[in-house]
């Protein structure tokens, strides 16, 4: 038990040193990519295309940031022309945007252990909360509006999307747009991420980088991060606040 609370102790003061926390969302707030592999695959069968992404398949694809970008280079694979039109692939990317928010209502994905109870310490504390996705603006209200209420907005000083920056993941793109928009430098803030992809983007922007490792991206190389965790749980009890703010 002692070793384990000496390795933790980087994770712990890299948190609590950090003037703003910034959160990558699927895989990292909630184990949301099975969701939109389900949700990929009911808007294919609804445009009767006929492609059915196992998990295989998804994991191998999610190398691809971007729901849109996915999907021409799945279709690239196939090798099929013609490549499918922006309005065909905006199509499926609607309806599949819609399956998942009617899948994320049902209450079936909650946030990632200790993701809350780190939020609300990070609150208590005076430190400044931020996102920066490659996820869409609608994708991130639909998880966050059912798992911390219709006014979870309000709980963050920044909150930049994959459609708001140029380059997505593993560009710098978007957490160099969160840094503008904090007013803060790289150094006093630490991106929470569970991808390489995401290290990447965090690591080129300069922000130092916790990993809490994901069901899809458990295996990834993340050498290069500050701390390595299996979920936010681990930062253990020093994360809790006496009292708990109000997020909603």
């Amino acid at each position: 038990m002692q070793a384990e609370a000496l390795a933790l102790a980087p994770a712990d003061g890299l948190i609590r040193r950090a003037a703003a926390l910034i959160f990558d969302v699927d895989g990292t707030l909630a184990e949301t990519e099975e969701l939109h592999r389900q949700a990929f695959n009911h808007a294919f069968a609804s445009c009767g295309l006929g492609w059915q992404w196992d998990r295989a398949v998804y994991k191998d694809l999610l190398r691809v940031t971007g729901g849109k970008e996915r999907m021409r280079a799945y279709h690239a694979r196939l090798e099929v022309a013609p490549p499918l039109s922006d309005t065909e692939i905006a199509e499926l990317h609607r309806i599949k945007t819609a399956h998942y928010a009617e899948l994320i209502e049902t209450g079936c994905c909650p946030l990632r252990p200790g993701v809350a109870e780190l939020l609300a310490a990070a609150k208590a504390r005076g430190q400044r909360l931020a996102i920066a996705t490659t996820t869409s603006h609608g994708n991130i209200d639909a998880l966050l509006a059912q798992a911390l209420g219709p006014c979870w907005a309000a709980a963050f000083d920044a909150i930049v999307a994959g459609d708001d920056v140029r380059h997505k993941k593993p560009a710098p793109d978007v957490y160099l747009e969160t840094l503008a928009r904090l007013k803060l430098g790289a150094a006093g803030c630490v991106a929470i991420e569970d991808s390489a992809n995401g290290l990447i983007s965090a690591s080129r922007a300069g922000i130092p980088v916790l990993i809490t490792r994901s069901m899809f991206f458990r295996d990834e190389d993340f050498s290069a991060a500050r701390c390595v965790l299996d979920d936010l749980s681990e930062l253990g009890a020093g994360q809790r606040p006496e009292r708990q703010p109000d997020l909603h």
